[in-house]
């Protein structure tokens, strides 16, 4: 039976270097007892030392610091640092279309008034006068947009959103004095456009009467219609047949990804507007008169496409979640390639806001997965979606820009808040602010993620290698002989080059193309994977191995018999000491790429990475060379240093024959759960017994 190291001392088996018993009982003196006692301590808490792995909180939090810094040049300000390494494990990002998708440029293309189709620059003052001053009127009163005309005669300024600037535009195409409409009528009361009606409206009054003017989603605001706007200006019943040519109409504007908005008004008489008490006032919504419908064009955003098919690949499903009408969100995903032309394009892949929340939690869960687009839908609608999918075990990323928004940012597991059009509430309510709007950056972000975990794996197979190599050689040098070959300088020094110096090599490797080819890492994955403990082990057990040889083998194979046995012990213990360094740094190389077997593939472009095993290099030098009292080392000739180096260079090509040996698919740490779910059961049943 193996004594332990304290044990081996005070019973006299620990011996000097000459052969001599370290402790001999009633002749060592106490202090020399006491310092041998103390020695032992020290290299059983360096032990310790170096192999709790107290590296790795800095290690993560220098990669998701790095990466913080890198993401804004990619024009993504992360506001939670923990959301970094998130995004990476995202496998589903649910984004709205508008400003995300496309490029939030709207401009009319189409217009329907009258009853027939129009030229979008034509005036239409020239077909009615009565019919082109109401339209006239709804663009200008019932808007949240302005129109500054210059006096030196230049070219309008319009502000607002982007549909009212789109719509302002057009009015001013089609003969609208914007200034002059305004001065003509007041505003009585507002109701501002709301995400649930999809519509907003404006009561004027004017010489003619009492207006009430609605704006919105062309197919439920044509709804309310119960009559339109003839050519000669007077009001016809809404058929049937008319209703049917407007949806058509409506339908094949969709369909060429348009956003469709209809204006309607009707009269209402003044003795029914309350005199007392007016902002409590609801406006008339139905029985309404349809003046016109325009179809918006928002063309996409170049490179959408593309980055959509990125996250395609990598097994991100983009999901499509709009307030547009069904056919304009279809076509958009069409071309996005957020859809397939050739899949299938019905419910439950594409489906409206209102049915989806109007199905129980469970039917929700049961339709979650399969929903690629959600049209005319809700703030509410995309919350009920996110919370669906975290059911389902999804890591839901979510875009959003209004303040309607929060919700939905703040339950998913990485808000995405708009930089440029989102409001202060969806900045706040988000993880990450996606400076430009543009989904390409989102992308972007999610490789950045999948480089921090990647990292914090790389380091953590480089920290383990280290931790297992220098455990197991100096608990089995010291349970053997009662000495170490490391002694507790070294191994601090050890520790400094794989917490540190490794940390700051490991956490800095820029992201690469092979890492969007992955399938993103789960809820449930562990950190530690089959291919990193296989990679450990054929480095660790190559270490252990070589260096436990020449601890107990090192004087003869490195012919050190002619050297006196203090200094034959010395060099021995250095040369260990040596090589063990240079099994770190040049293992550091192969940690760069745990699945790839060319490992420096892309090294010299990492200039931190080599700087710091060039500043590594040179230190251990100088420590071996010019520190050796310090270190308690000596000297090594050329001929050690090379054999050193040597060894450590084996471990690029054990390395690479190393990735040829297959590993299994399911986790290791899996074969152990039935032992131990096993061994919890009997447990509980002795207590019960």
């Amino acid at each position: 039976m193996v004594k332990k190291p304290h044990c081996r001392y005070f019973t006299g088996h620990t011996k000097n270097p000459d052969g001599t018993v370290q402790f001999r009982a009633g002749t060592t003196g106490l202090k020399q007892g006491f310092m041998g006692a103390i020695r032992i301590l020290t290299i059983a808490v360096t032990i310790v030392v170096v192999a709790v792995p107290e590296g790795l909180p800095l290690a993560v939090t220098l990669t998701l610091a790095y990466s913080m810094r890198k993401m804004m040049l990619d024009k993504a300000l992360v506001r939670r640092l923990s959301s970094c390494e998130t995004m990476g494990s995202a496998t589903t990002i649910c984004s709205d279309k508008t400003g995300t998708l496309t490029l939030n440029k709207m401009t009319v293309v189409e217009a329907h008034f009258i009853g027939t189709r129009l030229d979008p620059c034509d005036d239409v003052r020239a077909i009615s006068s009565s019919s082109a001053a109401l339209l006239i009127e709804g663009i200008a009163q019932n808007t949240t947009g302005t129109v500054f005309l210059p006096e030196d005669g230049g070219a309008a300024d319009v502000t607002g959103s982007p549909t009212e600037k789109a719509i302002l535009s057009w009015g001013l195409k089609i003969g609208m004095d914007f200034n002059d409409v305004r001065s003509k009528s007041s505003v009585l009361h507002v109701f501002p456009f709301n995400s649930e009606k999809k519509r907003g409206g404006v009561a004027v009054q004017s010489d003619t009467g009492v207006h009430i003017h609605w704006k919105g989603a062309a197919e439920l605001v044509l709804s309310s219609c119960k009559s339109w706007l003839s050519l000669d200006g007077s009001v016809q019943p809404m058929g049937a047949q008319k209703r049917n040519e407007y949806k058509k109409s409506i339908e094949d504007m969709a369909k060429s990804s348009l956003r469709c908005v209809a204006f309607a008004y009707c009269q209402c008489d003044i003795e029914k507007i309350p005199k007392e008490d007016i902002a409590d006032w609801k406006l008339p919504e139905e029985d309404l008169t349809l003046l016109g419908i325009v179809g918006i064009k928002d063309p996409c955003r170049p490179g959408v496409r593309s980055a959509v098919q990125l996250c395609k690949n990598a097994g991100v499903k983009v999901r499509m979640v709009t307030g547009d009408n069904i056919e304009t969100a279809k076509a958009i995903a069409l071309e996005c390639g957020i859809l397939d032309a050739n899949g299938v394009i019905s419910e439950p892949f594409v489906i409206e806001g209102k049915a989806f929340r109007e199905m129980s939690e469970i039917a929700r869960g049961e339709i979650a997965d399969k929903i690629t687009v959600m049209g005319r839908s809700s703030p509410n609608d995309k919350l009920l979606l996110v919370q669906a999918l975290k059911r389902k075990g999804h890591v839901v990323a979510v875009t959003g820009d209004g303040t309607n928004d929060a919700p939905a940012l703040h339950e998913a597991d990485i808000g995405l808040a708009m930089g440029m059009s989102g409001t202060e509430v969806a900045k706040e309510s988000s993880d990450i602010i996606i400076l430009d709007d543009d989904f390409t950056s989102v992308v972007k972000v999610v490789r950045w993620g999948r480089s921090v975990y990647a990292n914090i794996q790389k380091f953590i197979q480089f920290q383990l290698t280290v931790n297992v190599a220098a455990l197991v050689i100096n608990v089995i040098a010291a349970v053997s002989s009662g000495d170490v070959p490391l002694n507790a300088v070294e191994l601090l020094w050890v520790n400094l080059i794989m917490d540190t110096l490794g940390a700051l090599a490991l956490a800095t490797e820029p992201p690469t193309d092979n890492l969007m080819k992955r399938q993103p890492v789960g809820r449930r994955e562990p950190l530690v994977t089959n291919i990193m403990w296989r990679n450990l082990f054929v480095q660790a057990i190559y270490q252990i191995a070589i260096l436990l040889i020449f601890n107990f083998s090192g004087k003869k194979i490195l012919r050190l018999q002619n050297e006196s046995p203090d200094n034959a012990e010395k060099m021995k213990n250095t040369f260990i000491f040596n090589t063990f360094v240079f099994c770190q740094i040049f293992n550091e190389f192969n940690a760069r790429k745990p699945e790839e077997r060319n490992v420096f593939k892309g090294v010299t472009k990492n200039h931190l990475f080599m700087g710091i095993v060039c500043v590594t290099t040179v230190f251990q030098i100088l420590i071996v060379e010019f520190l050796g009292k310090f270190f308690k080392i000596v000297r090594l000739n050329w001929s050690l240093w090379l054999v050193s180096v040597a060894i450590g260079v084996v471990s690029w090509p054990l390395a690479y024959l190393g990735k040829f040996i297959p590993v299994p698919v399911r986790p290791l740490q899996a074969y152990f759960k039935p032992c131990w779910k096993s061994s919890r059961r009997d447990e509980e049943e002795g207590r019960q017994g």
